[in-house]
């Protein structure tokens, strides 16, 4: 886990101002120290700096480098091949490393052992930036090429590490938090219309590229940019290809248990130990007993984390959204995996409290609640562990979402994770919500996703729709979620690994047919098969429940009192968009656990809580409307 950033200019000489400039990155340091509090880096040429915070999580020590205008942790990693020298920082892991060392020893110094970055830095003065399509990992980078006086940044196939990049006096500045190019000189914490639209009308998720602030934008997944004393480019180089799948059916389960198999095996290397989280239900069970059968090679055990709330026996109410507490199927999985385990409860107080510092993690407002209550999960696992593999992403590429099964949801012309625009409208004034055109704005993202979908030549229908619905997920829910685990973890000092989001599970579960992936209606089916074996079948055909929130009407009093606090405070900086009748009508009504405004668990007290989180960024963070 690392944090990134830097800045660019092909005409501009830093070094006539190098204390200044020197000062600058370490700034932009100190501004993403909780990315990684263990270490730190920087270089700085004529037209670029570069500068990288990081948690020590490999083990592998400092290279003794020592070359002018050079500051140098583990990273920026520096090469030089015929005379010519090369930088490179990154956030993340390469899980491909064997294969790829081979072809890159000879211009590698030395035996080892080589980060990540080291490797892809070699790569890339081999092959050129072409070098990223065989990378199998998670990850960010900027390499600068002094010679050429280029600057690229790469970003990983499904975007599970964050990159933004923001222009200011004519440099190109990025990082991987916001709050890093917010102290910038010049930089600042603008929210326009389209900012506003992203908050209220589709938010927590965020348009591809979009950044909310005025002005600051994120690399796209599967993209890099070429910055060059010609210009700027954005590249994709990876894109997903939609055509027939011609396996059959016994192969396709096969090949997918594979590929889970690999990409579980290829993340639990590490050089401390790991941990899974584990909630009992098929995705974390399957990912947990893959890890554990491998740690029992090497007579280890492995040890796993769950986590519940305070009294949710007394307070949960079942719904169709989430039909079971996780309790009882962890106790039966950590039987099953003799794993070494830790409950750990968090209390109305806990998760309340750490939804503001969930808005310092992601330098925005967030999935209030179900983004707190694992900020304070991760920080708990954080004190004993340093990597932690998660079961996060299998619902979008398997299909286990309701939309995918209910036929009226399935069947909405929207997104249908966030349908429901009057419940997003329910605290707002209605003169503000028609200022922003809420609806139209939904409508034009949505046909603007829609038209950006592979189709395959002569798909209608049923499978046109649920082409779209995938393509929807993975670039929207999953991306939310994706956000969510690497922002809380990144506070909780822990690197936290999705091996379902491995590209070649995606790659290949784009083209399965739906009969296959849910065959004879079973939700996440081919998941199921594939996990055939690995399991109990009472945990492998568990009926899907999503991730845990609590029902705890204290919980729900501590939000109505903050909402009260800021109707009674005339400072407040979102006063000026709620109702004041609507709002305070709101905090006496029922709350309404079965109407989600945003997937499938927010509902009425996340409402309550994204309003409390979005009033307490926009303070903090001093954001301006423009």
């Amino acid at each position: 886990m690392s944090g990134i950033a830097g800045f660019y200019h092909p005409e501009k000489n830093f070094m006539e101002r190098e204390e200044y400039y020197h000062n600058q990155l370490k700034r932009l340091n100190r501004s993403q120290k909780k990315r990684g509090p263990d270490d730190s880096g920087t270089y700085l040429s004529a037209h670029c700096g570069l500068s990288q915070v990081r948690l020590a999580i490999s083990g592998l020590e400092p290279s003794p480098e020592h070359i002018r205008g050079v500051s140098l942790g583990h990273e920026p990693a520096l090469l030089r091949l015929s005379g010519r020298s090369f930088a490179l920082v990154m956030d993340g892991e390469i899980y491909n490393q064997e294969e790829l060392l081979p072809e890159l020893q000879e211009i590698l110094p030395g035996r080892g052992p080589y980060s990540c970055g080291s490797l892809l830095l070699a790569g890339y003065i081999k092959e050129g930036p072409d070098f990223i399509k065989k990378v199998n990992g998670v990850f960010v980078a900027a390499v600068y090429d002094p010679e050429e006086k280029s600057l690229f940044l790469f970003r990983d196939r499904l975007g599970i590490k964050p990159l933004f990049y923001t222009r200011a006096d004519g440099d190109f500045l990025f990082a991987s938090q916001v709050c890093a190019l917010l102290s910038w000189p010049g930089v600042r914490a603008e929210l326009d219309e389209e900012g506003l639209n992203e908050v209220f009308s589709i938010g927590p998720a965020r348009t591809p590229g979009k950044a909310v602030f005025r002005n600051i934008q994120e690399v796209l997944p599967g993209h890099f940019l070429a910055l060059t004393p010609s210009g700027q480019r954005e590249i994709p180089y990876w894109e997903l290809e939609s055509r027939p799948h011609e396996d059959s059916c016994e192969e396709t389960v096969e090949k997918t248990g594979f590929l889970i198999r690999d990409a579980v095996r290829r993340q639990l290397s590490a050089e401390v130990p790991v941990c899974t989280f584990l909630s009992g239900g098929v995705d974390s069970s399957l990912v947990s007993a893959i890890c554990a059968e491998e740690l029992k090679k090497k007579n280890r055990r492995l040890t796993t984390y769950s986590f519940e709330f305070q009294d949710s026996e007394k307070y949960f109410k079942a719904s169709s959204y989430q039909p079971s507490l996780d309790a009882p199927y962890v106790k039966k999985m950590v039987e099953f995996l003799d794993s070494d385990h830790t409950v750990l409860t968090c209390t109305s107080k806990d998760q309340y409290d750490a939804l503001f510092a969930s808005v310092d993690a992601h330098d925005l407002p967030n999935m209030a609640d179900v983004d707190s209550s694992m900020l304070w999960f991760c920080t708990q696992v954080g004190d004993e562990r340093r990597i932690a593999l998660t079961g996060e992403c299998a619902d979008e590429i398997f299909g286990g979402y309701p939309w995918f099964h209910r036929p009226e949801l399935f069947s909405l012309d929207t997104f249908p994770w966030s349908a429901d625009m009057d419940a997003r409208k329910v605290l707002l004034k209605d003169s503000f919500a028609a200022s922003l055109d809420m609806d139209g704005y939904v409508e034009r993202t949505y046909r603007q996703a829609v038209s950006e979908v592979p189709l395959l030549e002569g798909e209608t229908g049923d499978e046109k729709k649920r082409r779209i619905l995938f393509y929807l997920n993975l670039r929207w829910v999953m991306q939310t979620l994706l956000n969510r685990m690497d922002r809380d973890a990144a506070a909780g000092k822990i690197g936290a690994r999705v091996p379902f989001a491995d590209y070649r599970i995606v790659e290949y579960l784009w083209n399965v047919p739906w009969e296959m992936k849910s065959k004879n209606g079973v939700v996440k089916g081919l998941l199921r098969e594939a996990g055939r074996g690995l399991l109990p079948e009472e945990i492998l055909f568990r009926r899907k429940s999503p991730y845990p929130k609590t029902y705890d009407t204290g919980y729900e009093a501590m939000l109505a009192a903050g909402m009260r606090r800021i109707l009674d405070d005339s400072s407040a900086p979102i006063l000026p968009f709620l109702d004041r009748k609507k709002t305070e009508a709101f905090l006496t009504s029922p709350a309404d656990y079965g109407r989600p405004w945003y997937g499938q668990l927010m509902a009425a007290p996340q409402m309550m809580a994204y309003m409390l989180q979005l009033n307490d960024w926009m303070k903090k963070y001093r954001v301006t409307l423009v």
